[in-house]
């Protein structure tokens, strides 16, 4: 980055914070604190009204407004790719700005850029599955929940569980107070504090049914940060799977988030799983068929079997 390259994204980036110190630039721009304050005294000596508090830093004088700056043709692409990403996972809402976003950056774009830009977009494509997260259901819940979460008021919904409870039931109402929102492997996840639970739980929206926003608000948690959280891992129980080494590859595809780790041996391809219930991962093994086989627990051996014998009954 050159000394102009670098006056501008200081001035952006003032523009963008309130206050900033020249330490906190210079490491940012990867340059001595010197070298900041001497473009500092350039940028104000061009006219850009810079105030320094000594002590606390630097900031731009309230109404002043760098005008939009040219993009380069992979800035371009970054941010129609972006633009099409959340047309497609994003609620209706949003897509629609995303597809007017779209419209004005390529029509700010210089025409070489416009043209290097398509050429580019010509050898890309955002797609994702069809699944149950692309259905106007969830969609319309996403943009709920979402307006639930910036009023900061609770919602009521019907939740179906992977299993069923103590009393053999997988639906049971829940009311939550809706903290953030996050895409996991392709599905919406709506992380919040359960009522019925007294603690933080994660809902997938594809499972959600009979959702409303409440009247009851509800406060955030000052010590909660949705970019920090990290859930527990509560995957305790142990499976072990024998594998022939045709599979291997589509169970580290399809199962890699309960992989422990995998091992080679003479008979096969040993694959050991941490997952919450061995049944979690049951219809996944069922169908890769004889080309594997569950080691342990024998519960999980047992129930395999079972289901196998239901489904020759069908055949």
């Amino acid at each position: 980055m050159n000394k102009t390259e670098r006056q501008l994204a200081i001035t952006l980036e003032l523009q963008r914070t309130k206050l900033i110190r020249a330490e906190d630039l210079a490491a940012q721009f990867e340059t001595s604190v010197r070298t900041i304050y001497r473009d500092i005294q350039a940028l104000s000596e061009a006219g850009v009204p810079i105030a320094g508090a000594p002590g606390h830093g630097y900031s731009l004088m309230d109404g002043y407004f760098l005008p939009p700056v040219s993009f380069t043709a992979e800035e371009a692409v970054s941010l129609l790719m972006g633009a099409k990403f959340i047309e497609q996972r994003w609620d209706t809402a949003y897509g629609i700005q995303a597809k007017s976003a779209q419209r004005k950056i390529e029509a700010i774009l210089p025409e070489a850029v416009r043209k290097q830009s398509t050429r580019v977009q010509e050898t890309m494509r955002v797609l994702h599955p069809m699944g149950p997260d692309t259905t106007g259901m969830v969609r319309s819940y996403l943009n709920d929940i979402r307006n639930a979460i910036l009023e900061q008021r609770k919602i009521s919904l019907m939740y179906l569980k992977k299993m069923p409870g103590s009393d053999g039931k997988r639906s049971n109402q829940r009311v939550v107070s809706p903290y953030g929102l996050t895409l996991v492997r392709e599905n919406w996840v709506l992380i919040g504090r359960c009522d019925l639970r007294q603690d933080i739980r994660h809902f997938r929206l594809s499972r959600m049914s009979e959702l409303s926003v409440l009247e009851e608000k509800f406060r955030l948690p000052p010590d909660f940060d949705l970019n920090r959280y990290q859930p527990p891992d509560d995957r305790s129980e142990h499976v072990l799977v024998q594998a022939k080494s045709e599979v291997a590859d589509k169970m580290m595809e399809t199962l890699h988030f309960y992989i422990d780790r995998v091992e080679e041996h003479e008979d096969g391809i040993h694959f050991h799983f941490r997952v919450r219930y061995p049944e979690e991962i049951m219809h996944h093994l069922l169908g890769l068929g004889g080309d594997i086989q569950v080691m342990e627990p024998e519960s999980l051996r047992v129930r395999m079997r079972e289901m196998a014998k239901n489904i020759l009954k069908h055949y």
